[in-house]
């Protein structure tokens, strides 16, 4: 006698959810359970798991011989999600629950040795997959929430095996009655308003919030660098329903998690200058993602940006023209989504006075260049504003503008009106716009292309940077709600190009 049973979960490689077939086969022969189908530890540890939940939940665990496989066998399996629909493959090949409409579901969740269903990690990306194969999802309750976030899925939360059962058998239906509120936006506890003076900083914030470019600021200590960047996410646009389900999806296979009250807001990283190059940019045997692509579709604050490891700077360079990143290990090769604003901020010398009016300065010309020199000329030339950040006067840091400083709100306003125009025309932010599209759409008059050639000449910029200009000078146009580049527009994109000139 001999019994096979299917059921269907979700691994995980990445951010993807791939398919996961566990078949369970029962046959006569000594008490064994055998989990086959390249698993890890965690994984075969879920016999024991299994056994006791099985039990504990008043079944009966089968005296034979159990073969576990869990398909396709050249994917890693990792973690206890499998657990659920170990357990059910074995209650349905054992005969104690019905088998035929296993194949209408998806099952994950780890179990405790009493029957209790625990939350796992990356329950969204196995949400969106389980929707697109119009099979119904079961899972912890504690995900929920999560789950929730996509849109046509029929979820199933369960805090017990004997829930599920009794589900699957038709005895007491499960009733989901979570619905997913609309969200405004955040009251953030930090303002712009809280910043002083700095008016042209505001400005190129402004500027680089309405096109997502990437910005670098230059200035003694105490100016206001990392108070400005912080105040960043006030201005943003709120994420589309597909970035955020993007991003979200990174958060949820982390090990910090998804923040669902949050989940359209762009998310905001800042890492220590001391972060090793796979903390940035993601990896480990099993690859996890970095800070890159915890900040997708969002912000990567880098402060003190000369104090990083060089070779940690330089894994930047290609993510930021791609927006993804390829980790390669010697068994699997994983992508994940890196389309993050960056912004840096740094110290014009190793003591930071250089051009203080203090006069505390004694930095050799020598020392400035090789600080300097930390930071590349190929990493410079993919930050589309170059900022110089100067100390504001005692009055102005006392009393601030005579009108009052503009809010959040105020500026948000205007750069949510530039972000549309942007969407509207090309269906992305500016920055993202390819070498095509901005022969197409940031069309110069003839004067305009002699002061940029002019400008390229005198200041040695590149090709790169040539189309990086004409970028912020669209977006600069569409702040002024004007269909053409104007003369005023392109100069002012040239006028944050400092480090061109400077280093």
């Amino acid at each position: 006698m001999s019994s096979l049973a299917v059921v269907y979960s979700r691994g995980r490689s990445g951010i993807e959810a791939p398919l996961v077939t566990v078949e369970v086969h029962i046959s006569n022969g000594l008490p064994a359970l055998n989990i086959v189908g390249l698993p890890e530890t965690a994984v075969k540890e879920s016999k024991d798991r299994v056994r006791g939940a099985i039990l504990n939940s008043k079944f009966e665990f089968p005296m034979q011989r159990i073969t576990v496989n869990l398909a396709p066998a050249d994917l890693p399996k990792e973690g206890g999600r499998f657990d659920l629909a170990i357990a059910l493959g074995i209650l349905a090949a054992s005969g104690q629950i019905p088998i035929a409409h296993l194949h209408h579901y998806e099952c994950v969740g780890e179990l405790s040795l009493g029957g209790e269903l625990r939350s796992i990690n990356g329950v969204l990306p196995i949400a969106i997959q389980a929707r697109n194969n119009h099979r119904k999802l079961i899972l912890p309750k504690e995900n929920t929430a999560e789950a929730a976030l996509v849109k046509d899925i029929e979820i199933i939360p369960a805090m017990h095996l004997l829930e599920v059962c009794a589900h699957l058998t038709g005895q007491h239906l499960i009733q989901i009655e979570f619905q997913q509120e609309e969200q405004a936006v955040p009251i953030a506890d930090i303002d712009f308003a809280d910043v002083h003076g700095q008016y042209h900083v505001k400005r190129a914030f402004e500027i680089a919030a309405a096109g997502a470019h990437n910005l670098i600021m230059l200035g003694p200590p105490g100016t206001g660098k990392s108070m400005i960047a912080s105040r960043l996410p006030t201005i943003l646009p709120q994420l589309t329903e597909q970035q955020a389900q993007e991003t979200a999806a990174i958060a949820s296979i982390s090990d910090q998690g998804l923040d669902v009250a949050n989940w359209l807001k762009p998310p905001y990283r800042a890492p220590h200058h001391t972060a090793s190059a796979a903390a940035l940019v993601g990896g480990g045997s099993n690859p996890r993602p970095g800070e890159i692509s915890l900040a997708h579709n969002g912000t990567l604050f880098l402060d003190e940006l000369p104090e990083f490891d060089r070779k940690v700077l330089e894994v930047l360079r290609e993510p930021l023209e791609t927006g993804h990143i390829t980790i390669s290990r010697a068994a699997r090769q994983v992508d994940f989504p890196a389309r993050f604003q960056l912004i840096a901020a740094m110290n014009p010398c190793p003591c930071g006075f250089l051009g203080d009016a203090s006069g505390r300065c004694h930095c050799t010309s020598e020392q400035v260049m090789r600080y300097r020199a930390r930071v590349s000329g190929p990493l410079l030339d993919r930050i589309d504003m170059h900022l110089e950040v100067p100390r504001i006067s005692h009055e102005v840091l006392r009393k601030g503008s005579p009108d009052g400083e503009e809010s959040s709100e105020q500026i948000r306003a205007r750069v949510v009106a530039a972000r549309n125009l942007a969407v509207a025309r090309s269906g992305k932010a500016n920055s993202a716009l390819t070498a095509k599209e901005v022969k197409q759409l940031c069309v110069l008059s003839e004067p305009s292309h002699q002061i940029l050639e002019l400008a390229m000449d005198k200041f040695g910029l590149s090709h790169r940077a040539y189309h990086r200009i004409l970028k912020l000078a669209r977006t600069i146009a569409d702040l002024a709600q004007s269909e053409n580049i104007e003369t005023a527009h392109l100069s002012e994109a040239i006028s944050y190009r400092k480090l061109d000139r400077s280093v």
